[in-house]
């Protein structure tokens, strides 16, 4: 037999007379007529399979295949080419005996070989084209589910391991597409769990088609193993590539979604699918809308409750004996043992993933349950908004507790108890342990991102149609005051904002090198810096207002100093010029950097010098006119909604040419100014624009189309749900534009004017009409405006606060207006105090005014309508009165670039009344003084 076996290795002899002899030898035919007893003769047959299995059986039809085999051999040739029927027969042959006369474990050791010796080496063509193909026929019945029983103690966690899988894991793939449909329950499981095994060690394909999870992921590193390439051998790369793509046919995502559709999937079933969905978005890199199964379970919303359902339900047990669930663990920050973390992280990285994903496609009426018009349809909503309510603080919370996590009061690798429970899973070295603990460091950063990317999409909708309580995203466990962070302040610090984002935290942590040291900051300070970068709506609104205003002021501290007077920017504004001639003296090339000092020096209509020397006063009133007159739209440059918020115009090329980008670049500089030097303007803003200018994409989704074109979103609405046919409404891959008068037909994609809307294609039809109106359509305009706020205030700054926040920080919040506060921050001057009677009559007259008549007194005044966000101690240069003379004829006047009110003494207070009234309504200046 021994000699047989090394006469087939022999590929110069020729081979026939040897495969006979194996075939009579292994064939029952032989031994039937001498044993008389089918039974003692298949016992025999086994015996004498499994020596030679132990003998290299395998090893030697390995050779046979590929030296005796042509290698353009396909598997509907075979009937051609007899000795390729012989070999697969003898292939086969081992595998379908029961080994039950042999010592123990004589089949697993039968199908162990056949694993290591025939398929997991690197594919042959004559192995890819002829004998996988053969084995996935039905009619061999390749024993398929006993060979994945098998798997499970075959497959290691080595380096061989690694070099094995492609080539096993394709053999897995294409034999089980064609066994799926006769798996028992528990086969199925069997094939779950040998993809959970064989799909983390298969290597990262480089597929053009493929998209990154996200933009971060240059951070991730390829787990590529290098592999030999032999000539003849199929390459890496293919099977890879072909693992990747059988993995996504229907049959196969089928099979695995009915494992978990069932009512009686159990927990195991869950976790293991989540370890496949986990491995394949987070080391594949492969999003939720480029794969089948994926993108099915995204829009199941039984699968995600049940699945939020699962996460909620796991417990650990602690060391006081008491059961405590593993999301309460996260939230606190506490260390979890690799195998709870190896339960909970891919559940609820795949809930977060997918969830995210489906809330995108979920229109408003959609996720607050309003019922639509026409037949009900099942909603794509897991959740009600009060679900969503409870669910959101505990999606908050875990976010919170892994920023403890990343940023620990004792490093792991001293704490034993971390250690101890690597070193329990055959961790030996130290330095192995240190790489351990780095890979479950970063697998708890990329769930982090996740999260927080969930978060921030609820956060969103409760942002434009609240539906949580007042104060619901604040956190307890969360005390961060501007006061008590003042290390955040110093420039290195102040440097880390700009580069550092949470997803590159702890070790990860990527800083670019400018020349400035890292700045030495504490766990606390670290973590204060990870909350505000990135999940900045759990610190209350004033106090993210006051570091905003204590960043800028280190920062302008910083740039303008306590210097000579006459540093910074002089400029000279002609008056009835001022957009004309500040976009010209004020451009990046004549003053590269605004954060300097400006004063300016304005001239009259008539070229004539007008009175005054600026320190201060007249360059707010310039920037306050500069302003108006930049943003608004018979400028050119912004448009209003029907609600007559402002965003760009898309016709401003039209106006000015290929120059337009310049106009907006100057125009984010001129507000991010605004913005610099605490300046209220009072400039409404769309919703969206103000969401793209905060973005770290400047792109924003369908739902802010609303706040842009009510009409527009209500005919896509009805068109996602309409039931008739869609064609018959005549609609193509279009859009007209009506820009100044001139209608343009814009195609949505290639050839959209023949791509007429159907039932199957309406959803990308809605989705690019969307993304045309809000994104494509202003994309310059956006971006120039942007990195001209960026050139004067930092955008991560920025980000602390969300679109209806950031309206607050421009033009202030609409509240009613505390005298009381106004008039504990109140100067006097000429003569006036606050004693003074004619001051004691004002402040009575003005305590009877409506809230609109005091908002037009202070609009009259200082040029906004609305309070400081933090008080009137914030207003720069102070409210102050100062006498007017006794001239009772005269009415109030205002200087608003002093924030002056020149008040005559008005004794009597209907007199008062009337005379303020009659100022404020016709807002009189000194023309009418």
């Amino acid at each position: 037999m021994d000699l047989l076996l090394q006469t087939c290795k022999q590929d110069s002899l020729n081979v026939t007379a040897p495969m006979r002899m194996l075939e009579v030898f292994s064939s029952e035919t032989t031994y039937l007529p001498v044993l008389q007893d089918a039974n003692c003769v298949a016992a025999l047959i086994e015996q004498i399979l499994h020596y030679m299995v132990q003998r290299g059986y395998y090893q030697s039809l390995y050779i046979l295949v590929n030296e005796k085999l042509p290698a353009s051999l396909e598997y509907s040739d075979a009937p051609h080419v007899p000795l390729a029927s012989t070999l697969l027969e003898h292939t086969l042959k081992p595998l379908h005996f029961s080994y039950s006369s042999c010592t123990p474990g004589a089949r697993q050791y039968v199908f162990s070989a056949f694993t290591k010796e025939f398929i997991s080496a690197p594919f042959t063509e004559q192995i890819f084209h002829f004998f996988i193909p053969a084995l996935e026929d039905p009619r061999h019945a390749f024993p398929f589910e006993v060979f994945l029983a098998s798997l499970q103690s075959t497959v290691g966690t080595s380096e061989m391991a690694h070099c094995q899988a492609p080539w096993l894991f394709y053999f897995v793939l294409a034999v089980g597409e064609a066994n799926l449909a006769c798996l028992s329950e528990e086969g199925l499981l069997l094939y779950l769990h040998a993809l959970q095994t064989l799909l983390p060690l298969l290597p990262v394909a480089e597929v053009s088609s493929r998209q990154e999870v996200s933009s971060d992921s240059e951070e991730e590193d390829d787990k590529s193993v290098c592999f030999p390439q032999d000539d003849g051998r199929v390459s890496v790369q293919r099977v890879t590539e072909e693992c990747i793509h059988r993995l996504d046919s229907k049959q196969q995502t089928n099979a695995l979604l009915s494992l978990v559709w069932r009512d009686s999937a159990s927990e195991e079933v869950f976790t293991m699918m989540a370890s496949v969905c986990h491995t394949l978005m987070v080391q594949h890199r492969l999003m939720v809308p480029r794969v089948r199964l994926l993108y099915s379970l995204a829009f199941n919303a039984r699968f995600l409750r049940h699945l939020w359902h699962l996460i909620t339900s796991m417990t650990t047990k602690m060391i006081t004996g008491s059961m405590v669930p593993l999301l309460q663990v996260i939230s606190r920050g506490s260390p979890m043992s690799p195998e709870d973390s190896n339960r909970i992280i891919p559940l609820f990285y795949l809930f977060s993933s997918l969830f995210s994903h489906s809330l995108i496609s979920v229109h408003d009426s959609e996720f607050f349950g309003v019922p639509a018009e026409g037949p009900s349809r099942p909603s794509m909503m897991p959740f009600s908004p009060m679900e969503l309510v409870l669910l959101s603080r505990c999606l908050r919370d875990a976010c919170l507790g892994i920023i403890k996590l990343a940023y620990p009061e004792t490093k792991p690798e001293h704490r034993e108890e971390y250690v101890a429970a690597f070193r329990s899973v055959g961790v030996k070295t130290n330095s192995q342990v240190q790489q351990r603990i780095q890979a479950e460091q970063k697998r708890w950063v990329q769930l982090f991102k996740v999260i927080t990317n969930l978060v921030k999409m609820v956060k969103a909708r409760d942002t434009r149609r609240p539906f949580c309580p007042l104060g619901h995203w604040l956190s307890e466990e969360v005390n961060i005051r501007a006061d008590k962070v003042t290390q955040l302040y110093v420039p290195s610090a102040r440097h880390v904002w700009r580069t550092r984002r949470m997803g590159r935290i702890g070790p990860l942590q990527s800083t670019l090198d400018v020349g400035l040291e890292s700045p030495q900051l504490s766990v606390s300070e670290e973590r204060q810096l990870a909350i505000l970068t990135e999940l900045p709506f759990v610190v209350p609104f004033e106090e993210r207002v006051k570091i905003f205003q204590r960043l800028i002021y280190a920062d302008k501290r910083d740039i303008q100093g306590d210097g000579p007077f006459l540093d910074g920017i002089n400029i000279t504004i002609r008056r009835n010029y001022i957009y004309e001639d500040a976009y010209d003296k004020l451009s990046p090339e004549n003053e590269p950097d605004l954060k300097k000092r400006i004063r300016v020096h304005l001239l009259n209509a008539h070229g004539l010098d007008e009175a005054g020397i600026d320190g201060g006063g007249i360059f707010r009133e310039f920037l306050n006119e500069l302003l108006k007159t930049g943003f608004n739209p018979n400028q050119g440059f912004f448009k209003t909604t029907n609600e007559g918020l402002l965003y760009p115009s898309p016709s401003a090329q039209m106006l000015v040419g290929d120059s337009f980008t310049r106009h907006y670049y100057f125009l984010g500089r001129i507000l991010g100014k605004a913005l610099y030097e605490n300046m209220l303007v009072e400039l409404p803003f769309a919703s969206f624009f103000l969401s793209k200018l905060l973005g770290t994409s400047a792109e924003v989704d369908i739902h802010h189309l609303a706040s842009l074109d009510p009409e527009v979103y209500r005919n896509l609405l009805f068109l996602k749900s309409y039931d008739e046919d869609v064609e018959e409404l005549g609609l193509n891959f279009t859009v007209v534009n009506n820009d100044l008068g001139e209608a343009q037909v814009v195609e949505l994609k290639p050839g959209g004017k023949d791509i007429p809307v159907t039932n199957g294609n309406r959803i990308a039809y809605i989705h690019l009409v969307a993304d045309y109106r809000l994104n494509k359509q202003i994309r310059p305009h956006c971006l120039a405006f942007r990195q001209g706020l960026a050139n004067v205030v930092n955008l991560e700054w920025l980000r602390m606060f969300d679109q209806q926040e950031m309206q607050v920080l421009i033009s202030g919040a609409h509240i009613p207006i505390c005298l009381e506060d106004l008039k504990k921050f109140t100067n006097y001057s000429g003569g006036y105090s606050a004693t003074h009677p004619v001051i004691k009559i004002f402040w009575e007259v003005v305590e009877g005014f409506t809230d609109e008549e005091k908002r037009k007194l202070l609009r009259f005044v200082t040029s906004c309508s609305r309070p400081p966000l933090l008080g009137f101690k914030e207003l720069y240069p102070a409210f102050c009165i100062h006498n007017g003379g006794n001239d009772l004829d005269r009415l109030p006047t205002a200087s608003t670039c002093m924030n002056l009110l020149k008040l005559p003494e008005f004794c009597d207070p209907n007199l008062m009344r009337n005379k303020l009234l009659y100022a404020i309504e016709s807002s009189a200046g000194f023309e009418l003084s």
